[in-house]
């Protein structure tokens, strides 16, 4: 597993109010001095610019960990989990494809707190298929008030999300004896601090970008990279990462293609390298 940049930064644990005034105190880079710090870091292994990038975006790592306080788990904790996938994603950062960090930040920031999320949140333990964590993850920004779902908008929202609508109505159950109020009082730091613009999850320019390289990658990016390879290779990967429900494991596939489970992995390890050199942008 890919270790994420050791860096020193502020801790979230303790007074969380000390802790958001101090990260709105470091200044965000200028497109500018982004990509020079990111070129540094990339060609140099400059821990200094490292460091510049991440800081600069802590402020992003408290919006977003903001927005999963209703699961009931600490908002420090969440912003350490948080800030780890803002470090993984300055590793990976390339300056040269053109995006800007903060795009780049906010699909590892979330990553890692949905796996936090998944880890420690009994509720979730009980969404054991993709759909039901779909469901988990999605319920909440579907409903537009607080109020109990009526039979018209959970056939709806089932049918949006491919669930059947009698799971719609039990996670509702569920999220409704859990629910926590967000937080009560707002920081009048974070409040004024430019990336409170990103509040506005349906017009939020990541979110835009995260909704068209996900359409993508699951049409005609998928498809192309399904397409490059050999029928055993495909099967592979259909059966092991596409399946709906229960995934094959390495010996189920051994047995069906009368080889070792070793010989699987390998196969599924070059099928998945050459996925990615399809997949990857021009």
């Amino acid at each position: 597993m890919t270790q994420a940049i050791a860096l020193p930064l502020p801790s979230a644990v303790g007074d969380i109010d000390a802790y958001i005034r101090a990260a709105n105190r470091f200044p965000l880079l200028t497109e500018q001095e982004e990509f020079d710090c990111a070129t540094r870091f990339r060609d140099h292994e400059d821990l200094d610019a490292a460091r510049r990038l991440v800081l600069s975006h802590l402020r992003l790592v408290i919006s977003i960990a903001r927005g999963y306080l209703g699961y009931g788990l600490p908002h420090a904790d969440l912003i350490q989990e948080g800030n780890i996938g803002l470090m993984k994603a300055v590793k990976r950062f390339d300056p040269a494809r053109g995006v800007r960090l903060v795009s780049f930040a906010t699909h590892w920031i979330k990553a890692e707190i949905h796996e936090y999320v998944v880890r420690n949140w009994r509720m979730v333990k009980m969404a054991t298929t993709k759909a039901q964590r779909k469901l988990f993850f999605n319920l909440r920004s579907m409903k537009t008030d607080s109020s109990t779902l009526l039979p018209a908008q959970i056939a709806d929202i089932a049918h949006r999300l491919s669930v059947k609508p009698e799971e719609v109505a039990e996670m509702e159950t569920r999220l409704s004896g859990r629910d926590m109020a967000m937080e009560a009082n707002e920081d009048d730091d974070e409040t004024f601090a430019p990336i409170s613009y990103l509040a506005d999850h349906h017009s939020e320019p990541t979110q835009i970008l995260e909704a068209r390289a996900r359409e993508h990658l699951q049409s005609e990016g998928l498809q192309e990279a399904l397409a490059a390879l050999d029928p055993r290779s495909r099967r592979i990967i259909e059966t092991r990462w596409l399946a709906d429900e229960q995934s094959a494991t390495l010996h189920d596939l051994a047995a069906e293609f009368g080889v070792s489970a070793e010989r699987i992995r390998q196969i599924e390890a070059k099928a998945l390298q050459k996925m990615r050199g399809v997949l990857a942008p021009a």
